[in-house]
């Protein structure tokens, strides 16, 4: 048996409720069975009644921003592959391409405009 009381429902989740037991009555189904159908219909969609806090609650958009930047940094340094393993190799004998992964990794500023001479001075004054 659904609940007397509906002031916890949205309007939204109200309305869908009426469309909802309009629908299962033109079936010919009973008006009490329709409106139990339309409400459990509607808490199977949406949880019940309107949320106020608790766990149900949405995320702050400075959460979302920073989840959203996290995400896209790790997509990145995804499609670039970790720096190959060069840890035994000497920085003479790596590739431009190895140092500037390295330089990145420890966040040597303006590595993209170093040679490779300069990237490893600076990789090296980093370490």
């Amino acid at each position: 048996m659904p609940t007397q009381n509906k002031d916890k429902y949205t309007t939204e989740q109200k309305r869908k409720a009426a469309h909802i037991e309009d629908s299962y009555e033109s079936k010919g189904v009973s008006r009490g069975e329709a409106e139990a159908r339309a409400w459990a219909t509607v808490n199977k969609q949406s949880g019940g009644g309107e949320k106020k806090g608790g766990s149900g609650t949405k995320k702050p958009a400075s959460a979302k921003s920073h989840d959203r930047k996290d995400s896209a940094k790790r997509a990145v340094s995804a499609k670039h592959g970790s720096p190959r393993n060069t840890s035994g190799q000497s920085l003479d004998s790596q590739t431009k391409v190895d140092l500037m992964q390295r330089a990145r990794g420890l966040n040597i500023a303006g590595r993209s405009t170093m040679t490779k001479q300069e990237l490893i001075s600076a990789i090296r004054k980093a370490a």
